[in-house]
C-alpha cells in the first residue's frame, strides 16, 4: 500500500475562539483528508489527536504533518496518522 504524506497548515485555526481551537484542528483535518483523497470514511489515529492537543485545547500546533494510506483497494476508508512532528522554526533574532 503507497503512503502519502500530506503537511497541513493549521494556523489559519488561530482565527476563531480559544476554547474551540483544537476541536476545530481535529475536525479541519479530517474534512482536509477527505476532500484530498476523496474517501468516504477518515480514520484519524490516535497520535494526531495526541499531538494537536499536547499544547492544551486553545493553543494547537501551527502545522502537523499526516502520513494517509488506504485500507481498501477502492480507496474508501483511509487511516490517517501523525508522520513526523515539525518543530517550529527558531526565532530570528535571537541570542548566538
Amino acid at each position: 500500500m503507497s503512503e502519502l504524506i500530506y503537511i497541513i497548515n493549521l494556523s489559519r485555526i488561530y482565527w476563531t475562539r480559544r476554547y474551540r481551537r483544537a476541536c476545530r484542528a481535529i475536525s479541519y483535518i479530517r474534512n482536509l483528508v477527505r476532500r484530498h483523497t476523496k474517501a468516504e470514511v477518515v480514520i484519524l489515529d490516535n497520535s494526531i489527536n495526541e499531538y494537536v492537543f499536547s499544547r492544551r485545547y486553545d493553543k494547537p500546533p501551527r502545522r502537523v504533518a499526516i502520513a494517509v494510506m488506504k485500507l481498501d483497494p477502492e480507496g474508501k476508508v483511509i487511516k490517517a496518522s501523525l508522520a513526523v512532528p515539525i518543530k517550529p522554526s527558531p526565532r530570528a533574532g535571537g541570542s548566538s
